[in-house]
């Protein structure tokens, strides 16, 4: 296996791959339209082709098509013959298609717990108090033994947090009430924006990511992202804890002959923009890290510059597209990208970045010693799957005849925290109800003594748990609203 390797792009030399140096992860810029995603494609299906499975975003549905044979495409036959590459066969690989709407593919959920305070902290958009207040509603949860698996056990321990804060300032520290209400408004964003299906179980296996066909294909995993990526912190984080997942799960095996699995992240700027520092420590610890677990990342995105100088150090194989000069910004950016490039003295990096072709592109890869070889400019290779979206019909027929199917398709509730808390108000309830029935006042009338029950005002029964949940999160926003209502009052006075 060690002296496979894998064509990927032809110039004026012959581009390859080295399979024991794919998990050294990589790099994949350009700008829009210039050929990333067919780049990408291509390098699945080499993936695929050596038995290592894959994992895309498809954040425009283009990638679908892998599940298809190529064909009937001007633009790919001429590359074909550009290539001199003569029998050129189309086929298609197998994919497995996943979505955590479970509307274009099979539904891929996680735990409240799995995801863990720091992410969720990430997706809510937390500040560091309210951060701080999730860790502890996390560790009393854990203290407790209480299971948090969806969004409403996780707003049933912030209320019950909330209602017992002083109980629990001695041991744990101080609990803000407004915090919680923070946290509460959050949760209802996330909810609205499709977290109610994907905090649920059963829980995404990562090992069914990590599995050949009878051929000895790696499975392509596709995670449709047309919807989800309209929630940009949803879908980095998603793509983060994916990641998390497999390098918290997977075994230590160092370097191997091929990876086990190649990520590809798409869009990866998002990951990065306006990050806090401890989930950039985070993401630097993965990528380095995750290279011993077998597991090649490869980040997709416009701008070389978009990836922090600490993880694109650790980025040894790069395919550069195009990019635009159009302002003082972008030709510093081009400089930056050409200087990370082995220099080729055939040509100047820095002017060809902006003279390539649609699907050509510079190319550097790491060698058998794993020094990163002289920049080339070629051409990649045009993909043996289809260009594009894969018809709906064919997809949702393979959908269906996934081996996967039965273990995900339908959701669970197993008892968790908002049932146990549920039985907490309950039992709460019962024995103040006992406690105020015989509670009384000692009355003697003659020889006669006997207990007399003072008297209770008339009121409401004090409020269930869900009540509690659900105006814990409603007066919270309203409180919002009415706060901007003020404020706008008070500028239309002032300004009169």
């Amino acid at each position: 296996m060690s002296d496979v390797k894998l064509l990927i792009a032809k110039g004026e030399t012959d581009v390859f791959l080295l399979p024991q140096m794919a998990n050294r992860h990589g790099l994949i810029t350009g700008a829009t339209g210039t050929g990333k995603t067919v780049s990408l494609q291509v390098l699945a299906e080499n993936f695929s082709a050596l038995g290592t499975p894959a994992f895309l975003s498809d954040i425009k549905g283009d990638l679908s098509g892998l599940g298809a044979a190529g064909g009937n495409n001007p633009k790919i036959e001429e590359r074909i013959n550009s290539l001199g590459l003569g029998t050129f066969d189309y086929h298609p690989y197998p994919v497995q298609y996943w979505d955590v709407f479970g509307e274009q593919g099979l539904p891929v959920r996680t735990t409240i717990s799995e995801m863990g305070p720091l992410l969720l902290s990430r997706l809510l958009n937390l500040n560091d108090v309210q951060s701080g207040v999730l860790n502890l509603v996390f560790k009393i949860a854990d203290d407790q033994g209480l299971l948090l698996l969806d969004l409403k056990d996780l707003r049933a321990m912030l209320t019950y947090v909330g209602d017992h804060a002083s109980e629990y300032t001695v041991e744990y520290g101080t609990i803000s009430k407004q915090s919680i209400g923070a946290i509460q408004r959050a949760l209802l964003v996330i909810e609205e924006q499709g977290g109610d299906r994907f905090f649920a179980e059963p829980a995404l296996d990562i090992l069914d990511f990590i599995k050949t066909d009878a051929n000895g294909f790696g499975y392509i995993n596709i995670l449709a992202c047309e919807k989800l990526f309209q929630s940009p912190a949803l879908y980095s984080t998603f793509l983060l804890w994916l990641l998390s997942e497999l390098y918290e799960n997977l075994p230590e095996v160092g370097d191997l002959d091929r990876p086990k699995m190649v990520f590809f992240f798409d869009e990866a700027h998002l990951l990065f923009d306006e990050a806090p520092k401890i989930l950039l420590d985070r993401v630097e610890q993965v990528v380095r890290l995750i290279r011993s677990k077998g597991v090649g990342v490869y980040f997709v995105t416009q701008n070389p510059v978009d990836v922090p100088d600490s993880v694109a150090g650790q980025l040894g194989n790069r395919i550069q597209h195009a990019l635009r000069a159009y302002t003082p910004k972008d030709q510093k950016a081009i400089r930056a990208a050409a200087e990370t490039f082995r220099q080729n003295p055939r040509y100047s990096v820095e002017s060809v970045i902006t003279e390539l072709a649609v699907g050509e592109a510079l190319v550097s890869l790491l060698d058998e010693k794993g020094r990163p070889s002289v920049v080339e400019r070629a051409f990649m290779l045009p993909p043996h799957s289809h260009v594009g979206p894969l018809p709906a019909d064919q997809r949702l027929e393979q959908i269906y005849k996934s081996p996967l199917r039965a273990k995900y398709e339908h959701s669970i509730d197993r008892e968790s925290a908002y049932e146990h808390l549920q039985a907490k108000y309950s039992q709460e309830r019962a024995e103040q109800a006992a406690a105020e029935k015989t509670s009384g006042k000692l009355v003697t009338r003659g020889e006669d003594d006997y207990e007399t029950p003072r008297k209770r005002k008339p009121g409401r029964p004090r409020d269930t748990l869900a009540e509690k949940v659900s105006k814990s999160a409603a007066s919270s926003v309203g409180r919002t609203v009415a706060r901007e209502l003020v404020r706008g009052l008070l500028g239309s006075f002032l300004h009169k």
